[in-house]
């Protein structure tokens, strides 16, 4: 039995993964801000934590005070907020917002979780290819944009900085999934995209760490 750490565990891809770990019967820390139905019902395999907003320092405390003394095979940096803003409805408010959720948040938990990384643990970063400079045909979504691309640049930083332990990062696009963030308007279920992130997590190794993935196994340009 591995143990997993997930954040935004309470509802779409962090539910789905938290799920399917449960299923393999992997022991799950399920952090989030506040439990849902579905999460609280996936028994005794998954470790609910609420009171996490990963953007607060209480929300980090509460972390670090129940994972205190845990070991951990696998952290899954998840949680994330997609706002919208163009050129001509520029609101730095929600730009300053997705950059704390985005970018800043998974760097911190990561940070405050390292001494608990087992040597040759795995992390993994859900981004997204609109974080992709080269991807970019539409323009707009200036914050998401911004804050994802950051995220990418913090990944490949850990992926480094990690490396002497031999600690694999994953830096993974869950594919335009149906999720409450898009108005379940995507092509693919969070149970489809949970279960590729899944598979190319299995198959991370130091030689992949830092490569910037599409879940169904394409790599992405920066």
């Amino acid at each position: 039995m591995k143990t997993v750490v997930i954040t935004g565990a309470n509802r779409g891809i962090g539910l789905s993964l938290t799920t399917l770990y449960a299923q393999q019967n992997q022991l799950v820390y399920a952090l989030c801000r506040q439990s849902s139905v579905e999460l609280a019902a996936l028994g005794d395999n998954v470790k609910v934590i609420e009171g996490v907003d990963v953007t607060q320092d209480a929300g980090i405390e509460t972390m670090q005070n129940h994972l205190r003394g845990v070991n951990i095979d696998l952290l899954i940096c998840n949680a994330g907020i997609l706002r919208d803003e163009r050129l001509d409805h520029l609101n730095l408010d929600t730009i300053r917002q997705q950059f704390e959720v985005n970018a800043l948040a998974p760097l911190r938990v990561v940070a405050s979780l390292q001494s608990q990384l087992v040597n040759g643990a795995k992390v993994a970063m859900i981004t997204s290819r609109m974080g992709s400079i080269t991807d970019n045909t539409s323009g707009g979504r200036y914050g998401y944009r911004m804050s994802k691309a950051a995220l990418n640049a913090a990944s490949m930083s850990l992926s480094h900085d990690l490396a002497p332990r031999q600690i694999a990062v994953g830096i993974y696009h869950p594919g335009y999934v149906q999720t409450e963030m898009v108005n379940y308007g995507g092509d693919i279920s969070a149970t489809d995209s949970a279960s590729r992130i899944i598979g190319l997590i299995d198959t991370l190794s130091m030689e992949t760490s830092g490569v910037f993935k599409h879940s169904n196994g394409q790599d992405l340009p920066w």
